[in-house]
């Protein structure tokens, strides 16, 4: 195998971070030379995973309370400013000074990482799109994405496809086609006609998910499902972890690891535990501190646990619905409580509750609401049954080979020896 050179633009989108980096580590163990470009918040899990890391000349990712906007207009600005085209012109350029530096055989960027994808074209060096949730692009009979809807059916249900996919490309487009357009001429690019074409001009979009997992649809050519990442974060791997005493059902609760205001929700999961006979473990991450949340006698409350060993010791994981928790959750074989929050999480509990893997409730729902979800799913089996079967497939993806061969084909740029 001719040992290739990946340059990784990627952004700290928080739980997109695990995945991301364990590609990263995935092409290291294969002998490959790999540096990551991005924020200085993502140098130490770059190190870890064993690649160079270069910060970008200015902070690209800016912090967005994404949490504090509740209207669409307010989401797609915040979006457009903060993540995608804000930080594009610098991106771009950090990027093509990488290109030249480097000479790598590949670019592979996160979702939106734009500048990184316009610098990669006017250079002529391929890129990649890493997708560590569901298909996020339009796609015929793919529900709108971020709104939390079952696949539709029959002309009614096509239509309705067609005008949220309509409307979001235009509300996206709005704040950010023209200034994504006006990089892409700064680096010799004809315009684009909406943002999702710059999205498409990837050599691969790379889905880290499981097919099972996702709802089927009629994807472009160069998409690919190759199996989700199942990597804790680099922050929780080594810490230490001894289950909680006693023969109850232990219920893990992982949120997200980034602030999305759910202090008072984690607060109400806690208490629902506290009315159950179960061993609750109770994980904030960095988001929130330990101390915030008062837990009652059979809860235990962490800063963070490597979730890969509290998995295989748990029966329930109540979740806001991150796509990397879920993912874990059935690949493990475990039903799932979730409360999702925003972004994609109400797209993966609906995912979840079609496959009858678990349930969905509001993230407002009342501790006694709460309780009742938690026993309703440990006291009816057929939820274990499903989340047992589609964690099969989800395991299995998880542990093919599809990821790295689609990585490992892109063509040699150069000589190998050079």
């Amino acid at each position: 195998m001719s040992h290739r050179t990946y340059l990784f633009v990627l952004t700290d989108a928080g739980g997109t971070v695990p995945p991301e980096m364990g590609v990263v580590r995935r092409l290291v163990d294969r002998g490959h030379r790999v540096t990551v470009l991005a924020d200085d918040p993502l140098e130490v899990p770059a190190l870890t995973a064993g690649a160079r890391f270069r910060p970008t000349t200015g902070r690209v990712t800016k912090p967005f309370d994404d949490w504090a906007i509740r209207t669409p207009p307010g989401i797609a600005r915040g979006m457009a400013e903060h993540m995608i085209v804000g930080p594009a012109p610098v991106q771009a350029a950090d990027t093509v000074a990488a290109i030249d530096e480097l000479r790598p055989d590949l670019v592979v960027v996160s979702s939106f990482a734009v500048g990184a994808m316009i610098a990669a074209e006017s250079r002529g060096v391929p890129f990649d799109l890493l997708m560590p949730n569901t298909y996020a692009l339009p796609a015929k009979g793919m529900p709108p994405f971020g709104v939390g809807l079952a696949p539709a059916h029959g002309p009614m249900g096509a239509l309705r496809d067609r005008a949220f996919g309509a409307a979001g490309r235009r509300l996206f487009d709005r704040f950010a086609l023209e200034p994504l357009n006006a990089v892409r001429t700064d680096h010799g690019l004809e315009p684009v006609a909406t943002m999702w074409n710059q999205m498409q001009h990837a050599r691969r979009q790379l889905v880290l998910t499981s097919a099972a997992f996702d709802f089927p649809a009629e994807l472009p050519a160069n998409a690919r499902y190759v199996g989700p990442v199942l990597d804790d974060p680099s922050w929780a791997a080594d810490v230490p972890w001894t289950p909680p005493t006693g023969d109850d059902p232990l219920v893990l609760v992982a949120m997200s690891s980034t602030f999305q205001n759910h202090v008072e929700c984690l607060q109400r999961i806690a208490d629902a535990l506290g009315d159950l006979p179960v061993r609750g473990v109770v994980t904030t991450g960095p988001a929130v501190q330990p101390g915030a949340i008062s837990a009652p006698a059979n809860v235990t409350v962490v800063a963070s646990a490597p979730h890969r060993e509290v998995l295989r010791h748990a029966s329930l994981v109540v979740t806001h619905g991150g796509h990397g928790t879920v993912i874990k959750t059935l690949a493990a074989g475990l039903p799932l409580v979730v409360l999702h929050h925003g972004r994609d999480q109400a797209d993966n509990a609906v995912r979840v509750t079609e496959r009858v893997a678990g349930v969905a409730i509001s993230r407002r729902s009342s501790s006694q609401k709460i309780s009742r979800a938690i026993a309703r799913v440990l006291g009816d089996d057929r939820y274990r049954q499903a989340a047992a079967r589609l964690g099969e497939q989800v395991a299995a993806d998880a542990a093919g080979t599809a990821l790295l061969d689609e990585l490992e084909s892109a063509p040699l740029a150069r000589d190998p020896l050079g």
